[in-house]
């Protein structure tokens, strides 16, 4: 399935969740590129968990955007090579049915009309992030300078208070560390 506005080899994607924070998305997207914030209007961020089930990888609710006219969320939009189309398919579960790929149309800051691809997950039960997940977005917001205002929306979120072993964080922050001694 080709996502809308596709000219040549590559695609927009809005991220809202996890992806937001660009070491995430290059540890599995290398040759994805910064193309500006956005907002989605009429929707509104929800945590769940597909079918009640906890995510493995973040132990607790992960991000999934609901309809709500009135609202909005801000995000990111990537260009990516069509390429990177399945391995970005994979990583939000499309093929396991979690996330479904919709077509969505934001506004950037310098009032341009974007469509992009992005996702949402089926069949879920609401249910918090875990902190570490949290963390990942709230990052990422900070990063991209989001709004302030969302950004103190997103320092808000009740997580569940896992404390455990999150392993995709710790790639995170490695990439992270690695990042800034490259840049020094």
């Amino acid at each position: 399935m080709e996502a809308g506005g596709e000219s040549g080899c590559w695609f927009l994607y809005y991220a809202y969740g996890s992806n937001l924070l660009r070491e995430r998305l290059l540890l599995r997207n290398p040759s994805a590129a910064l193309c500006a914030p956005a907002r989605l209007q009429d929707f509104k961020l929800e945590f769940g968990h597909h079918q009640g089930r906890t995510s493995s990888v973040w132990h607790g609710g992960t991000a999934t955007i609901a309809q709500s006219p009135g609202d909005e969320v801000w995000g990111i939009v990537w260009k990516m090579s069509t390429c990177n189309l399945s391995s970005l398919d994979k990583q939000e579960g499309v093929e396991d049915g979690i996330y479904v790929p919709i077509e969505v149309n934001v506004h950037t800051q310098a009032g341009e009309v974007l469509t992009c691809r992005s996702y949402q997950m089926k069949d879920y039960v609401s249910g918090p992030p875990s902190p570490q997940y949290k963390k990942v977005i709230c990052m990422g917001a900070k990063q991209n300078g989001l709004p302030t205002d969302y950004q103190e929306k997103l320092e808000a979120i009740e997580t569940n208070n896992y404390a455990g072993p999150v392993p995709i964080m710790e790639e995170i922050e490695a990439a992270i560390k690695a990042e800034k001694i490259n840049s020094a």
